[in-house]
């Protein structure tokens, strides 16, 4: 993969939305932590929108019967890459109909960083046209047969995670939502009290200051919303990601992967599915 130089500067900007990663690797990087298990089988869930099609990745145990409950993916800035799809293969490994959702068309994955600021920060203005994509895939999701729509929850990393953050504040589909090192300040506040939230962070991003920590714990505090916020202590940001570490020594920002926090964070966020999804 080609990466552009870019100052250090950009880069802070940038970061403020997403987080980085190896955007074309050969294998799936993902946690070792959870294997999957089972036949995992994987299937596009396509839907046009304005002309663009959008390729969705699903995948889910074939050895279980009867329809499962959904976990949607929201990936980082750079697409429908192979890190979120692995991803999703482990959701399908713990018995969830997992789909990773395709939010720039033809599962398109960007090369820049340049482009997927481009791209991710259409979703950011424009919250509903973020919305608009989601409920397209939502709503092909809830009439496939393998998939409970009556218990449906989202994750998200990064952009993702902000994603996850603002579905769960627009909509009362879901039963909860977890963000992984996303950004909090997101430009919609939560009204809708129905929807679980777990925000996983690391202690030490300092691309999601204590500034945004307060005004958002403030904000569910407010909302009366039932929410659990973890910070991990000396987790920087992206630390869920095993390509951080190089990235960030390659371009001098402070992203690292934690694999304590990484196994941790994901350990909370099975029990969590495991709780509001039962």
């Amino acid at each position: 993969m080609k990466l552009v130089k870019i100052s250090s500067l950009v880069l802070v900007f940038l970061l403020a939305f997403s987080c980085k990663e190896k955007t074309a690797s050969t294998g799936e990087t993902v946690s070792e932590e959870v294997k999957t298990g089972g036949d995992i089988k994987t299937e596009e869930v396509s839907y046009g929108i304005n002309g663009v099609t959008h390729r969705s990745f699903a995948a889910y145990n074939a050895d279980l019967k009867g329809p499962l409950p959904v976990v949607f993916v929201l990936p980082e800035w750079w697409g429908l890459n192979d890190y979120v799809k692995g991803r999703t293969k482990q959701l399908a490994g713990l018995g969830y109909y997992a789909v990773a959702v395709d939010y720039y068309g033809e599962g398109k994955v960007v090369e820049t960083p340049e482009e997927a600021q481009k791209l991710s920060s259409h979703f950011y203005k424009i919250r509903v046209d973020a919305k608009r994509i989601f409920d397209a895939v939502k709503n092909k999701v809830i009439i496939t047969e393998n998939a409970d729509h009556t218990k449906m929850a989202i994750i998200g990393y990064c952009f993702g995670g902000a994603q996850a953050l603002n579905m769960g504040r627009l909509s009362g589909d879901f039963k909860g939502v977890v963000s992984f090192h996303g950004n909090l300040k997101t430009g919609i506040r939560a009204k809708n009290s129905k929807v679980k939230y777990l925000v996983l962070n690391g202690a030490a991003d300092t691309f999601v200051p204590k500034e945004e920590i307060s005004a958002f714990k403030k904000e569910m505090d407010s909302a009366k919303i039932n929410y659990k916020f973890v910070d991990y202590p000396n987790a920087l940001h992206a630390f869920t990601n095993p390509d951080a570490t190089a990235v960030g020594k390659k371009f001098n920002i402070p992203i690292a992967y934690n694999k304590e926090a990484d196994q941790k964070s994901w350990h909370e966020m099975k029990a969590f599915l495991a709780e509001v999804l039962k």
